[in-house]
């Protein structure tokens, strides 16, 4: 069987684009690999209708609402690579037959790179994390700290400073503030520590204090950190998709405003494409890519004006 559009993962992006494709009347398989970018999280913060309420909540109830829709087929399973093949693509699954389909849709996600820290990853997710509006809400009055230099550390810290008034900034031995960067941390109210980090301690999965190479501690309830994120898989670079790197150290892929990928037949949406992932995007981008997936399919079919690559 050739599908009409297979979609490679199956979180906020790739279920919210099954649902248009499945409305569409679209023949459309999901693979999904079982790991969604926000594993780790306990909730979801600042989501309509989820707000503060497990992952797993969101994605099983967009795998029963996709059960309504006789043309999408729901498949646990690993895409292991993938080509271009005569009028389409055809994805290399762990357990089964090759999946041909005329597009793919590029929800994977990525992976977070946070700091390679001892005791770290026991807390990332929860009182170790990167976004302030998915985590802030949760941490708020506490004693929380941010991991950066430089300006993405003025401003991680500064933005803590919504959520709190007790904000440290940790450098880890890197000394490059200006003196114009410390005036305004000063200011308010952040404190800025240099010394170098050896470990992250907690208790119970939450961070009790952090620990340095002088010997002394610091207590604090969270942490903020950089997490550039990776592609996970060669599959789009297979598929003909190329990558961006961003200013913050990510990797996105290259798509234009309708979520074509430098190849015409991908398309990619979600974590995948954005330097700043965010589950209400994720959710946006993936509906709007199926709409244009689906137009591109009426062009081949009927005619349907569609903007060339």
């Amino acid at each position: 069987m050739e599908w009409e559009c297979a979609v490679v993962g199956a979180g906020a992006a790739g279920l919210s684009a099954a649902l248009v494709l499945g409305r569409a009347r679209r023949t459309t398989i999901v693979i999904d690999s079982g790991d969604p970018s926000n594993r780790a999280s306990p909730v979801i913060g600042g989501l309509l209708g989820f707000d503060r309420r497990p992952p797993d909540d969101l994605y099983a109830t967009g795998r029963e609402e996709l059960q309504a829709y006789p043309t999408v087929e729901y498949r646990r399973g690993e895409v292991l690579s993938g080509r271009t093949v005569d009028r389409g693509f055809e994805l290399d699954v762990a357990d089964g037959k090759p999946i041909r389909a005329k597009r793919v849709l590029l929800a994977t996600g990525m992976s977070y790179c946070p700091p390679q820290l001892p005791g770290l990853a026991e807390l990332w997710g929860t009182s170790v994390f990167q976004c302030p509006f998915c985590h802030g809400w949760e941490v708020r009055d506490q004693r929380l700290a941010a991991l950066a230099s430089g300006e993405a550390g003025m401003h991680g810290a500064l933005m803590l400073r919504g959520w709190t008034d007790d904000v440290v900034l940790l450098t880890d031995g890197r000394k490059d503030l200006s003196p114009d960067e410390l005036r305004v941390l000063e200011g308010a109210g952040v404190r800025v520590d240099d010394r170098r980090i050896t470990e992250l301690a907690g208790a119970d999965g939450t961070l009790t204090h952090i620990a340095f190479a002088d010997g002394t501690t610091l207590e604090r309830d969270a942490l903020l950190v950089e997490a550039p994120v990776r592609q996970r898989t060669p599959l789009a670079e297979q598929l003909g998709a190329t990558c961006t790197p961003g200013p913050l150290g990510t990797e996105p892929l290259t798509i234009d405003d309708i979520h074509r990928t430098s190849e015409g037949g991908v398309f990619a949406a979600g974590d995948v494409c954005t330097e700043q992932p965010h589950i209400a995007g994720a959710i946006a981008s993936g509906s709007q890519a199926a709409m244009i997936i689906v137009q591109s399919l009426l062009s081949d079919e009927f005619g349907l004006p569609y903007p060339p690559v």
